[in-house]
């Protein structure tokens, strides 16, 4: 019988594409035919016959060969043996006659069976498969190697969890970081506190709807298990003594002001945290913790400790007075307070802390380990405090492609210079998935390819070869794809728009720039969610009216992400020319010139491209409508979300102009800002004129907030402030 290979690949070329590379590999002569004939042998004890029953499943999904459950017969082997040296080394040897698995541990020995899932071609056979015969010895360079999947913002099931821990073990990521609370959501259930599900898992959007979700403890249970059989540790994450509103909302005897607070609909950083001064913050707490712990074995406990604004604690007399109890000189040490006190109670479980840098304020134990987000000089702070760290920032999957590229996170150092003294105590690197702009129709699209970069500089860090690297990926392009992985381009945007109105047609282009050639976008023009049957276009599309645009990207029936919204409004300034005193921010523009006279109003995202934000700087934009023009209004609208330091702005004034030259100031307005306002605010500062004006130029002038107060998360920083359009009637 004939053995059906991937197209155009060897059986050799199979064992040159494993992910992570195996630290040494050693191809030799002849291989191994795997046919139905072959069965398994394993040790008796429980584990081993789990790891047995995993590799007879995998062998039969992947390849379609249900293996033979006799006892005589060639083999594969799997072996317990001691002389192997590491925590998760295993040794793989494949013949003509068997394949020997062999490993010290269980958790070696998961991984070599992972790696022969590797050898097995991606199409599945109608005959043998031919494995060619080689011996690897293979161990990982880091111990810790992980992602993180935020599922407060946004509620991600149970099914979705699963799959992503298949393709975390596949490519031997050992740790799930299962961020299950914050301000937007809490996703677990706690059955001593029923309002947490009931109050806590949902939040009322800025449309009227409902949103949310939470696990059940037995889900929790199930995706553990499910976990612990991949070789996967999954570490919970109860955010706190901050990112706590949910719970807040839940109960809102655990805030300082004891006030009833809705489930936020907006991201950042929001000033209600858990009460310090109160025991019965403790009580949650402690309560809390111990169901979690029930329901997850790992040693490990995060929780969160970043960004927690402390102003809620200045004005409460209960966490002053413990402040004085205690000995606290300020608000930084009565964090330490909490998170060492925290820290204690999971000791006393067997648990070990895990936090994010901001732990070190006010200072911190150097048993719990540091997740670091916020650059090397946070992490050589927590090394030179003794703690063993996580390497989280340069990881952070939420990044666009075209920013954090493929390249970019193949490239990072796990152990960058200012931590090469303290090497021992870099546990390995994280990659975060955070959820504000991210649901299930694109997260995949933003984990894949890049996590699996991730997976191979963890696993063999000093063996750093770009462009094999990218010829081994293109094998496991196909399987992904079979899986039905919605993976994204390694240096791009899935798609990316550009609006621009054609003044002599009077219509609008948007212009198409795909990440893949395949792409199809769908749209629709009367408010509905595109489909796979919905009328579509490849690179550009005319619009001759202002309709309600979606468009989505397909690649086959399936949507690639998430539909973008278009907003346009026609008006005097679309496509004419515009001239800035200073440029908007690189991370907050759109290209082009047009970018405040495209005819696109933001949407609910200030991210969404649409809005344009400046920062530490005024603004003076001025239009040429290119000829003499009746105005009878002019308006733009002025976004405030202060926990993503974007304020209102000081004053804006509009001035008109027949020659460029001499200005007449039409209208001026200031703001009264309250940066310490959590609500995001959407100002229109409109002008309308009593009698018809004429002119050739029209300009807004902007002047910026400054510099943002004491007391916020951003205190000293220059704050935002974002605009979308200038619209001219």
């Amino acid at each position: 019988m004939t053995c059906l290979l991937t197209a155009g690949m060897s059986a050799t070329t199979l064992a040159q594409n494993l992910i992570p590379q195996p630290q040494r590999l050693e191809h030799r002569e002849g291989a191994f035919r795997l046919d139905s004939s072959v069965r398994i042998v394993a040790p008796n004890d429980l584990r081993s016959r789990e790891i047995a029953d995993f590799l007879r499943g995998a062998i039969r999904d992947d390849s379609g060969i249900a293996l033979a459950e006799g006892r005589n017969g060639r083999a594969i082997e799997l072996r317990l043996d001691p002389k192997i040296m590491g925590e998760e080394a295993y040794r793989l040897t494949v013949t003509k006659d068997r394949i020997a698995l062999a490993a010290s541990n269980h958790r070696g020995l998961f991984w070599a069976a992972q790696t022969l899932r590797q050898l097995l071609p991606v199409e599945r056979s109608v005959g043998p498969i031919s494995i060619p015969a080689m011996r690897i010895e293979d161990a990982p360079q880091f111990s810790y190697r992980g992602h993180m999947l935020d599922v407060g913002r946004h509620f991600m099931p149970v099914e979705f969890v699963k799959k992503q821990i298949d393709l975390l073990s596949y490519y031997k990521l050992n740790t799930f970081h299962w961020h299950l609370t914050d301000d937007q959501g809490w996703r677990i259930e706690i059955k001593k506190y029923p309002k947490l599900a009931e109050v806590g898992a949902w939040r009322t959007e800025a449309d009227g709807s409902r949103y949310g979700g939470f696990y059940t403890q037995d889900q929790i249970r199930d995706v553990v298990e499910y976990a612990r059989l991949r070789n996967i540790m999954v570490i919970p994450e109860i955010e706190m003594p901050g990112h706590a509103s949910a719970a807040l909302a839940s109960y809102p005897e655990l805030s300082c002001r004891k006030q009833p607070i809705d489930v936020p609909n907006v991201w950042g950083v929001i000033k209600d945290v858990y009460c310090v001064g109160d025991e019965f913050t403790f009580e949650f707490i402690e309560n809390v913790l111990d169901e979690v712990i029930a329901l997850f074995p790992a040693a490990y406990v995060h929780i969160g400790g970043d960004e927690v604004p402390k102003d809620r604690w200045r004005e409460s007399a209960s966490s002053q007075k413990r402040m004085r109890d205690e000995n606290l000189k300020d608000e930084h040490e009565l964090q330490s307070y909490f998170v060492k006190r925290v820290q204690r109670y999971l000791a006393g479980k067997g648990k070990t802390l895990i936090g994010w840098d901001e732990i070190l304020e006010g200072g911190a134990d150097s048993s719990a380990i540091v997740e670091v987000w916020r650059g090397d000089a946070e992490g050589a702070k927590a090394l030179a405090n003794g703690n063993k760290i996580i390497s989280a920032g340069p990881f952070y999957l939420d990044s666009p492609l075209n920013a954090l590229t493929l390249e970019k996170v193949y490239a990072t150092e796990i152990v960058p210079a200012a931590y090469a003294s303290h090497r021992e105590q870099v546990l390995g690197a994280e990659a975060p998935l955070w959820t504000e702009r991210v649901t299930t129709a694109n997260a995949e699209t933003l984990l894949y390819p890049r996590l699996i970069a991730l997976a191979e500089i963890t696993w063999n860090a000093d063996k750093r070869d770009y462009p094999d690297f990218l010829q081994r990926l293109q094998a496991h392009y196909r399987r992904l794809t079979q899986w039905q992985v919605g993976y994204g381009p390694e240096n791009r945007n899935v798609v990316d728009f550009r609006f621009a109105w054609n003044p002599s047609a009077q219509n609008w282009r948007v212009q198409a720039e795909r990440g893949f050639s395949d792409l199809q976008l769908r749209y629709t023009t009367d408010g509905s969610e595109p489909s796979s049957a919905s009328p579509g276009f490849t690179d550009s599309l005319t619009l001759s009216q202002v309709v309600p645009l979606k468009i989505a990207p397909f690649r086959g029936a399936r949507a690639y992400a998430s539909p973008r919204e278009f907003t346009m409004v026609s008006h005097k300034a679309v496509g004419k020319s515009i001239q800035y005193s200073s440029q908007p921010n690189a991370n907050y523009r759109l290209a082009g010139e047009q970018v405040l006279a495209d005819g696109l109003l933001g949407g609910g995202s200030f991210a969404d491209g649409m809005w344009t934000g400046w920062q530490g700087e005024n603004l003076r934009a001025t239009i040429d409508l290119k000829a003499s023009t009746p105005v009878n209004a002019i308006s733009a609208r002025f976004l405030q979300q202060s926990g993503s330091w974007i304020l209102l702005p000081k004053a804006v004034r509009y001035s008109v102009s027949s020659d460029g030259k001499r200005w007449k100031r039409v209208y001026a307005r200031s703001f009264d800002v309250d940066a310490g306002s959590e609500q995001r605010l959407v100002e229109d500062v409109a002008f309308h004129a009593d009698k018809p004006l004429t002119a050739r130029y029209v300009r807004m002038e902007v002047d910026q907030y400054g510099s943002l107060p004491a007391g916020h998360n951003g205190a000293g920083h220059p704050a935002y402030f974002f605009v979308d359009e200038i619209v001219v009637k």
